[in-house]
C-alpha cells in the first residue's frame, strides 16, 4: 500500500490499480506484480484555480488585496495568487463552448454594494433574477466582476462571517 500525503489509515479510501504487462498505469515505485493499492484522503481534484485576464493586472491584484481583503501568497516576482471562498459550479446550456462567467457570492448584496460605495467602487444597479440578486463591478483594469446573493439551494455549507 502506498500512502499519499501522510494519510492516516482511518481516513483512507483504497483504489486498486491493475498493471498492464507488469508495468503500472501511472508513475512511481510499487511492490507487486498484479495490483497496486493507492490510498488517499481526498479526491484527486481538491480545488479550482480561476484566472482573470486583465489589461491592468497590477491594479486588479491590488483591488483583490486592498479592497476585497483576500488573503494571498506571492508565487514569485510579486505575482499574487488569492485564496477564494468555497465555490460551486453550474453548467448552463449555450450555443457555443468556452463561454464562462465568474460570480462571487455573498449573503447580503445590498450590504456589499454599500461597502463598495464607501471604497469608491461603483456597482451596477441590482438585477433581480429567479436564481439571485446580482450586481457587477468594474475592476481597475476594466473587466467586469459579478457578485450575487443566491436565491437557489447551494451545495455549500458555509456563509460569510
Amino acid at each position: 500500500m502506498l500512502l499519499i500525503d501522510g494519510a492516516e489509515s482511518a481516513q483512507l479510501e483504497v483504489v486498486t490499480m491493475l498493471l498492464d504487462d507488469g508495468e503500472p498505469k501511472f508513475e512511481g515505485e510499487f511492490v507487486g506484480t498484479q495490483t497496486v493499492k493507492v490510498a488517499y484522503t481526498r479526491r484527486m481534484i481538491h480545488g479550482a484555480h480561476v484566472i482573470i485576464y486583465s489589461k491592468d493586472s497590477e491594479a486588479d491584484r491590488a483591488f483583490f488585496r486592498d479592497i476585497l481583503k483576500y488573503q494571498s501568497v506571492d508565487a514569485g516576482h510579486g505575482w499574487l495568487i488569492f485564496a477564494l471562498p468555497p465555490a460551486e459550479v453550474a453548467v448552463h446550456p449555450c450555443d457555443e463552448n468556452d463561454v464562462h462567467e465568474l460570480f462571487l457570492m455573498c449573503d447580503d448584496v445590498q450590504a456589499f454594494i454599500s461597502e463598495m460605495k464607501e471604497k469608491n467602487v461603483k456597482c451596477s444597479p441590482l438585477d433581480e433574477q429567479r436564481w439571485g440578486s446580482i450586481t457587477r463591478l468594474t475592476l481597475p483594469g476594466g473587466g467586469k466582476l459579478g457578485v450575487y446573493q443566491p436565491k437557489h439551494a447551494s451545495p455549500l455549507k458555509t456563509s460569510a462571517t
